[in-house]
């Protein structure tokens, strides 16, 4: 018999394309590049003799053609992942240690991670102990997620995953009291609450908030962003944080964003791996799943 069907790389290809509008993002899913969805898509089209899909500037859109050809096939797709999932070996389970910066660990990523739990159950996270310090030596840690910018050890590939956005932060009051907060310069008669290891943070906001010629001074400075929040939840004065450390806070209303004028720091918090030829699958889910909980 003449088998007339097209292969499943080129049926995963288009369906990845047509649910997420572009090359690209089907090529992100499928762990493939860009221009082997693009090819495979035009395999097809070439195997049915149709257009499939309408190639735009921004995106694909299907055709008439290709939304009915999608609902043909996308029911076939779900049974055969269905049974390949359902007669696979079960995994063996993998153990990713990472070390990561206490604060981005309590505050970002470990609120996370019942997500990640649910998408690889295979895959075991554990938290290595953090080294400010860090030289990167140790063999029994697979990846570091740490603050940094510039230049890395020779050996290790850094790739930045959030942490660059700095905003004001303030306690609600202040937005509602007699004299309530209506412009930035409004911030420089509050005590002004600094990062003890990043004191330009202030001076870098109020310049990008059109205040150039500020000359913030702290009332008091702390170690931590854990502690900056703190203070400000206390009512001790206002801080400039990093934007991605405070949505627990912001979500009960403990703290307020007063001006929504973010601005990007040059650092950032990095994902570090080692260099290699041939990098674990685990390792490439981990930064992929990173990187889509970061934007």
């Amino acid at each position: 018999m003449r088998i007339r069907s097209p292969s499943l790389h080129e049926l995963h290809a288009f369906a990845a394309t047509a649910r997420l509008g572009s090359f690209s993002k089907a090529a992100d899913l499928l762990c493939v590049t860009q221009g082997a969805v693009s090819r495979a898509v035009a395999r097809l089209e070439a195997h049915l003799g149709q257009s499939l899909l309408v190639r735009l500037p921004r995106g694909n859109e299907l055709t008439a053609t290709g939304r009915d050809y999608l609902e043909l096939i996308e029911p076939a797709l779900q049974t055969l992942e269905a049974a390949a999932v359902a007669q696979r070996a079960p995994e063996a389970t993998t153990r990713l240690r990472i070390s990561v910066a206490p604060t981005l660990a309590t505050k970002w990523l470990i609120p996370r991670l019942p997500d990640w739990q649910a998408l690889y159950p295979h895959i075991a996270l554990s938290l290595a102990p953090y080294r400010r310090e860090e030289d990167f030596s140790d063999a029994g840690v697979d990846a570091w997620l740490r603050p940094g910018e510039g230049q890395w050890p020779t050996g290790i590939m850094a790739e930045y995953i959030v942490g660059r956005e700095i905003v004001p932060i303030c306690h609600p009051q202040e937005l509602r009291g007699r004299q309530p907060l209506r412009q930035a310069a409004d911030l420089l008669s509050r005590p002004l609450l600094f990062h003890s290891n990043y004191p330009e943070n202030w001076r870098l906001w109020l310049a990008a908030a059109g205040l150039p010629e500020a000359q913030p001074r702290p009332s008091a400075d702390f170690e931590q962003v854990a502690m900056l929040v703190q203070a400000v939840m206390a009512g001790l004065g206002v801080a400039v944080v990093q934007r991605c450390l405070i949505d627990e806070e912001l979500e009960s209303g403990r703290i307020a964003i007063p001006f929504a004028q973010p601005v990007l720091l040059e650092r950032g918090y990095m994902l570090c791996t080692r260099r290699s030829s041939q990098p674990q699958r685990a390792l490439t889910q981990l930064r992929q799943w990173l990187l889509a909980q970061a934007g």
